[in-house]
């Protein structure tokens, strides 16, 4: 597993430049995130991105790719911001905590961000817990958003994401349909080759994708957006299962259960 933190100087500003996840692999060597693939190049791994952070002044895409508008539609914005990496808090064999600032395009720090991830067993597989901290260190209120906020109905990205290689994996332990917007325990992406379910994120929704292009992500703002005051910081964690094959229901929410 790589974790690329080290915003890279050649990336695209439209990318929405951020720390990510890539490539990370079963424990037997399948990949199981995909870097800027042809229908979203802007999908980086796996990692925390928003697509609406606006101030009183402006509004700024950390998601990359086109802005939905209220009323107009995807526009491609020069509003992107980036996600700078400050220092480490700690760093080892399994896993860091590391400071960011998410800085607008103008150059304005918006928010810091405290995130921490740990590497942990699984039976023959393994889990990554991955948890972020938004404290805005504006003097006015910060909006955290989404396309579905803008006004696009079931468009509510935002928060963490994990892009899978491939296409149309199963979707568990409810079809695709029925695990988007849910608030399921876990929801799980699945082919033969690996089985990848996430669980957490304190009650957000669950954005699911399989058809179109396989991704999850917990979506912290699905339908209205969360507003940070001065100071005020937005906790979330998700735990990912990476495992081998396909495994069944159980054994999948057996993992998810299982405490350091």
């Amino acid at each position: 597993m790589t974790y690329l933190y080290v915003t890279e100087p050649n990336l695209p500003g439209h990318l929405a430049p951020r720390p990510y996840l890539h490539p990370v692999h079963t424990r037997r060597g399948v990949e199981v995130t995909a870097l800027r693939p042809a229908d979203h190049p802007h999908h980086l791994g796996a990692g925390i991105a928003i697509a609406h952070v606006a101030t009183p002044e402006a509004k700024h895409n950390f998601w990359g790719g086109s802005t939905y508008v209220r009323g107009e539609g995807p526009r491609l914005l020069d509003n992107h911001g980036r996600q700078r990496h400050l220092g480490w808090t700690s760093r080892d064999a399994d896993g860091f905590t590391e400071r960011l600032a998410w800085t607008g395009r103008d150059g304005t720090d918006l928010l810091h961000e405290r995130r921490t991830l740990a590497v942990r067993p699984a039976g023959e597989d393994y889990l990554i817990d991955l948890s972020f901290a938004l404290t805005n260190i504006t003097g006015g209120p910060v909006e955290l958003g989404s396309s579905a906020t803008n006004g696009r109905p079931g468009a509510g990205y935002g928060g963490f994401f994990w892009r899978a290689p491939g296409s149309r994996p199963d979707v568990l332990p409810v079809p695709e349909e029925r695990a988007h917007g849910s608030h399921a325990p876990w929801v799980a992406l699945q082919t033969d080759a690996w089985t990848l379910a996430f669980a957490g994120g304190q009650g957000d929704p669950w954005f699911v994708r399989a058809a179109e292009f396989p991704g999850v992500g917990s979506a912290l703002a699905w339908s209205r957006p969360v507003v940070l005051r001065p100071g005020g910081t937005l906790r979330r964690t998700i735990t990912t299962l990476v495992a081998d094959g396909r495994l069944s229901p159980e054994a999948i929410a057996a993992h998810l259960t299982e405490r350091q």
